[in-house]
């Protein structure tokens, strides 16, 4: 049974991490439903994300060896053919700083909360409440925002705001791409441009935070899923996370996240309904 419900979550990590509605939200709630009626972890979730992050590499892939080759370009001392050296201030140079700078804040957070992490931000109250207040935050940037700066454009200062609003992502029902993507919206990029970003810059975090979790996962108890079961639903959610990557950018870009903000909305009052009646508990 704990392999059916891997494949499951697996492709509930998939389907869920680059919608703006929060795959680490749906996991919690799933997992509620699932025969164990268990909680699948800060663990289990960090580590199926390493899958979804890996299609984010591939379907940006000739974004990413151009940003990383422009980038260490840019640090010629000035041998060499001019021809092969990139200007610092050329937009693929700043971009990768921009990737770099936004990293910190959430690394630095998810060092220091880890106990929250684990115990606190998994309340399915809390999960409930930031669905709701940070759809409503959504729907209110893609509204009024003016979307109409393309990525070439982002600053440094928009950068690290866009930065900061990833820490956000640590609780469960924010949605890492609904933080970063509502930023962007926020300070005027285009949906596909904040969109972008905010794959991009997801990156490093999430290969980090996963890789952590794999690492500390040997020396502590196994959770609800052993190491076999994880594979599986990392697996899966690679797949059907490359999917749906390439469905989200078609689809905003002629479309609003209104649908999503309405997702949200309801799924945090259905939620709300169930923990008040007792049909679920909150941790």
């Amino acid at each position: 049974m704990s392999f059916i419900e891997a494949i499951i979550l697996g492709l509930v990590q998939g389907l869920t991490e680059f919608l703006p509605i929060s795959s680490s939200a749906h996991l919690r709630i799933v997992g509620e439903f699932l025969p164990s009626h268990t909680d699948p972890g800060a663990t289990f979730t960090a580590i199926t994300q390493l899958g979804t992050e890996a299609a984010v590499i591939i379907y940006f892939w000739k974004d990413i060896t151009r940003i990383i080759g422009r980038w260490f370009r840019s640090f010629g001392n000035g041998g060499g053919s001019s021809s092969h050296r990139v200007a610092k201030n050329d937009p693929d140079v700043r971009l990768g700083w921009l990737i770099i700078i936004g990293t910190v804040p959430i690394v630095l957070l998810g060092y220091f909360a880890q106990d929250a992490i684990r115990s606190t931000f998994r309340s399915l109250w809390i999960v409930a409440i930031v669905l709701i207040v940070f759809g409503i935050i959504l729907g209110l940037a893609d509204w009024f925002g003016k979307k109409s700066r393309p990525l070439t454009e982002m600053t440094y200062g928009h950068g690290i705001g866009i930065g900061l609003a990833q820490m956000l992502a640590l609780i469960p029902g924010v949605s890492r791409s609904g933080a970063t993507t509502t930023a962007g919206l926020a300070l005027g990029y285009e949906r596909p441009a904040a969109a972008r970003f905010s794959f991009l810059l997801a990156i490093p975090a999430v290969f980090g935070s996963g890789l952590y979790e794999l690492q500390h996962s040997f020396s502590e108890p196994q959770g609800a899923y052993g190491y076999a079961e994880t594979a599986v639903a990392t697996a899966i959610a690679f797949v059907v996370g490359y999917v749906v990557i390439a469905y989200l950018m078609k689809y905003i870009s002629t479309h609003s996240f209104l649908p999503f903000v309405i997702y949200r909305l309801v799924l945090g009052v259905a939620l709300i309904v169930l923990l008040s009646t007792g049909i679920l508990q909150a941790t």
